[in-house]
């Protein structure tokens, strides 16, 4: 069995051995190969395969086409003779070797070695040892359905790997075979044709033909006709007509060449006088050029000629600068002469006597001075008495007992601030309740605005705690003033009625089924609610039993009489149902009127 394509005489005889070269070629469950892992050592070197017939030659022979051919363009056992596909892919994997019959149908089956529960792994290591660089492929298969081809993926890596220590001890997944295979820096591949790319850049094959010869020489066993052979599967295809038309369509391009180079030339013999134009052009450019070089050197030109005539200037005004300078030396000389002078002239006079004109007139400056000053305290001291109410004083007798009158006045109105700031304080706590009065006056305005009654909220608030607390509603537990009213006919009597029955119309009605219960919570709890200043107070609940059964202790037709008055009808004119019922006074006004109260049943 050949390992390349090119003699060692070809490829050079100088013991470098360059090329990639089969070294080692290994199975694994495949074919009748079996349960552990088979291997075929060539080291690079040309290498003869013999054995008996059916001893697995052709077996190993397909094992090599496979890593380097895609499965449906091999022809498995060739090598043998065969001519029918008696192999196939799924026969090696399953390590088909012999048939069975079926009794019931009377056909045969093949019965393999292995079933899905089994993988096969078919490896090469490549090896180029003129460039001590190595390669594998590897292809990796699983039967999962017994009706289908098998599964596989294909490997590929830049250095040698083995079945023993890479494809096997990997647990029950063939994924953790891949990702043990990636770690390890190898190329997985799912589909042929990236395979077949990785393989071919690895081994250096630029042409996909020589697989294709090397497809149609690995099994070949004779030859009909070498010059069809050679033309079909060693030359590449050439299409002469083709050919033919991009020679002719090079020579149109060469023709079409030609005739712009022809043109160019007339074009540039028609753009000579362009040429001299533009040269006359770019003359007059550069000319332009430089006189505006000359035209920006004028405001240089002038702004020298300026600092020079400033120059000048300025040396000018130094000049008499210099000069006034030195004749203001000798003005300040003139004056410390004439200062000099003066001092000793006025020596001169105190020694003749003048420096006792001088100290009068210093000490006349200061006496006026001095008025000037006691003036001003003796106006703002007569506008102080006056203020204070005090008499005003023209003699040292009368300044001499101020000081008594004064003392006197202040202990007076010490005493008048104190007894001021007492009725200040009692004013502004005066004023302190009557604010929360008020507030609690229009809270109480507020609360009998949404509601039909006049009850205190205080008491209101304690109802609703109470209810709240025992999840009863508030129409089981009313207050005796929910159920009383007044005529529309005795309206004026309803401020009179509501002072004298506020005992009884505070009392909260407590039916029998409730009473133990309400009667637990009053004992239980402090009474109390929040004031409109937000202070909180105390509040006091009256409740009466009653009783589920209801016996009249009088007639029903007995009424308490609130106020009887005498009119021209000779009506009684106030009635109650109740016994407390006292005291009242009739309104101012002297009409007759009538007035009675109701309660609910």
């Amino acid at each position: 069995m050949s390992d390349g394509l090119f003699s060692v005489v070809e490829a050079g005889n100088d013991g470098t051995r360059a090329g990639y070269r089969l070294h080692r070629l290994e199975v694994f469950n495949w074919g009748t190969f079996d349960k552990r892992v088979w291997r075929l050592s060539p080291d690079g070197t040309t290498a003869l395969l013999t054995g008996d017939i059916g001893s697995g030659k052709s077996t190993l022979v397909d094992a090599l086409t496979t890593l380097l051919l895609p499965a449906n363009r091999i022809a498995y056992n060739k090598a043998a003779g065969a001519e029918a596909r008696e192999r196939t892919l799924r026969s090696y994997v399953e390590g088909h070797y012999k048939s069975e019959r079926i009794e019931a149908t009377g056909t045969s089956r093949p019965v393999g070695l292995r079933d899905h529960r089994h993988y096969s792994v078919v490896l090469g290591v490549f090896a180029n040892d003129g460039f001590d660089e190595t390669v594998t492929l590897a292809q990796v298969f699983h039967q999962k359905d017994r009706a289908g081809q098998p599964d596989r993926f294909f490997v590929t890596s830049p250095k040698q790997l083995s079945i023993d220590a890479d494809f096997t001890d990997f647990g029950s997944d063939l994924t953790d075979l891949r990702r043990r295979l990636r770690a390890g820096g190898a190329e997985i591949h799912n589909v042929f044709p990236d395979y077949a790319r990785r393989l071919r850049r690895l081994l250096g094959i630029k042409s996909e033909q020589a697989m294709d010869l090397f497809h149609q020489t690995v099994s070949m066993k004779s030859v009909g006709n070498l010059n069809e052979f050679v033309r079909n599967h060693m030359l590449e295809p050439v299409d002469a007509a083709d050919k033919v038309r991009e020679i002719i369509a090079h020579f149109e391009d060469l023709t079409k060449a030609h005739d712009a180079v022809k043109r160019a030339r007339e074009q540039l013999e028609a753009l000579k006088p362009l040429v001299a134009t533009s040269d006359r052009y770019d003359a007059a450019v550069s000319r332009r050029g430089e006189l505006e070089q000359q035209r920006g050197a004028v405001r240089l030109f002038i702004a020298d000629l300026r600092v020079r005539l400033l120059t000048e200037e300025i040396a000018g005004h130094e000049a008499l600068r210099a000069s006034k300078m030195r004749a203001a030396t000798d003005a300040r000389t003139a004056l410390d002469g004439l200062v000099g002078e003066r001092e000793t002239l006025i020596a001169e006079q105190a020694a003749a006597g003048g420096d006792r004109v001088s100290l009068l007139e210093q000490q006349a400056a200061a006496a006026r001075a001095q008025e000037t000053e006691r003036q001003r305290r003796r106006t703002d001291f007569d506008r102080l008495l006056g203020s204070a109410g005090l008499a005003e004083v023209t003699d040292a007798a009368a300044f001499a007992s101020l000081a008594t009158t004064v003392t006197t006045t202040r202990a007076e109105l010490d005493g008048q601030l104190q007894a001021l700031e007492k009725e200040l304080e009692a004013a502004v706590a005066l004023r302190s309740d009557l604010r929360r009065a008020g507030e609690e006056t229009r809270a109480e305005l507020a609360s009998l605005a949404t509601r039909k009654n006049n009850l205190p909220a205080a008491q209101l608030d304690v109802r609703s705690q109470l209810c709240a607390d025992l999840r009863i509603a508030d129409a089981e537990l009313p207050f005796a003033g929910e159920l009383l009213d007044v005529a529309v006919d005795f309206s004026d009597w309803r401020g009179a009625a509501e002072r004298v029955l506020r005992g009884f119309a505070l009392s909260l009605l407590v039916p029998q089924r409730h009473y133990d219960r309400v009667s637990g919570w009053v004992n239980e709890h402090r009474l109390s609610y929040r004031r409109s200043d937000g202070r909180i107070a105390g509040s006091r609940l009256v409740y009466e039993r009653v009783s589920a059964r209801r016996v009249p202790l009088q007639r029903r037709d007995t009424r308490g009489v609130l106020v009887r008055s005498t009119s021209r009808t000779g009506r009684s004119a106030i009635t109650c149902t109740t016994s407390s019922c006292a005291g009242l006074t009739s309104p101012a006004s002297t009409r007759s009127s009538s007035f009675a109260t109701s309660t609910a049943p």
